[in-house]
């Protein structure tokens, strides 16, 4: 594609540690037991490949972005392609990963393959696309690890380009990349649970306690998940809590990159915070209940919004 083109007034994702997903679907795991799957899926994965195919759902205009190496690589651009999910990927010569599923009916088991090992070289080349095609973007989204060979303050350095560009920047990461990139200032912040008692060195905080420590985070906006108890969310504008009453079983995989999509295309329209997150929990909702990470029953979607809970605290 050329550069930059499809993604003028959209939304960009950046994921540098894109994978080949596989979820094998069996009754029931048992450890040390051999296993009769009942049916394999194979899709391109990553956690902002899983945002851009979401937004793609969506209607959305989005570019996928990122690094993607040999076989795997191009089976990751392929499926792509058969989505119709426009992609900018940067190759690389290590082989992208791969990462494993094992989905029960209410439950999944995952299994995350390091990445590959991307050189100086790989990397200057991808801060070369990037900077053509962030310009003009309304978003851009980075989600994810870093591979080796990656600079730990990677997301800085993509955030702070972006932001030259006027580029609304949402962050969702984990460890140093998150801790490197929130010092950047994002737009937005999306960390979990875990991710957030990390950020803040204590252990793993409830909604109802975890208002005051979110707000020493330096973000605009943080909106923290909570898996079943929903998000919290904490902006220049107010503070909300927002979840569905009833907890949704399923496979949780790619729920948060179901809130991000979700967030982001908020941020971009412009809607009211309280919108914003009622359809982010609805849309995370529906990808706990969808079979596969990164995809979603829009009629499930627009069920679950009617039911989601946004109180302002």
């Amino acid at each position: 594609m050329n550069p930059g083109a499809a993604v003028r007034g959209g939304i960009l994702t950046v994921t540098l540690n894109a994978a080949l997903d596989v979820t094998y679907h069996v009754p029931a795991l048992t450890p040390g037991a051999a296993h009769r799957v009942s049916r394999v899926d194979e899709r391109a994965g990553g956690k902002g490949v899983n945002v851009a195919r979401l937004l793609h759902t969506l209607g959305a205009p989005v570019v996928a972005t990122g690094l993607a190496g040999g076989a795997g690589g191009a089976r990751i651009r392929s499926l792509l392609a058969e989505e119709g999910v426009p992609e900018a990927f940067v190759p690389i010569e290590a082989e992208s990963r791969r990462t494993l599923v094992v989905a029960e009916p209410d439950s999944a088991t995952g299994f995350w393959e390091p990445g590959p090992a991307v050189t100086r070289q790989e990397w200057h080349a991808f801060r070369t696309r990037f900077t053509d095609l962030v310009r003009g973007a309304a978003a851009v989204v980075l989600s994810g690890s870093l591979p080796v060979g990656v600079p730990v303050d990677a997301y800085h350095a993509l955030i702070t380009a972006a932001r030259r560009d006027s580029v609304w920047t949402v962050l969702d990461s984990s460890g140093e990349a998150l801790r490197h990139g929130l010092s950047a200032g994002p737009d937005l912040v999306k960390p979990n649970v875990d991710e957030l008692a990390d950020l803040l060195g204590c252990p793993p905080p409830r909604p109802a306690t975890a208002l005051q420590a979110v707000r020493t985070l330096d973000a605009p906006a943080v909106v923290a998940s909570f898996g079943p108890d929903g998000l919290l969310a904490v902006t220049g504008e107010g503070a909300w809590r927002a979840y569905v009453p009833e907890p949704v079983a399923g496979n949780p995989t790619g729920a948060g990159d179901a809130c991000v999509a979700a967030l982001t295309s908020g941020l971009v329209r412009q809607r009211p915070w309280p919108e914003r997150l009622a359809e982010a929990v609805a849309l995370s909702a529906a990808a706990v209940r969808a079979p596969v990470a990164g995809s979603v029953d829009l009629s499930d979607y627009r069920r679950l919004r009617r039911d989601v809970i946004v109180k302002e605290i």
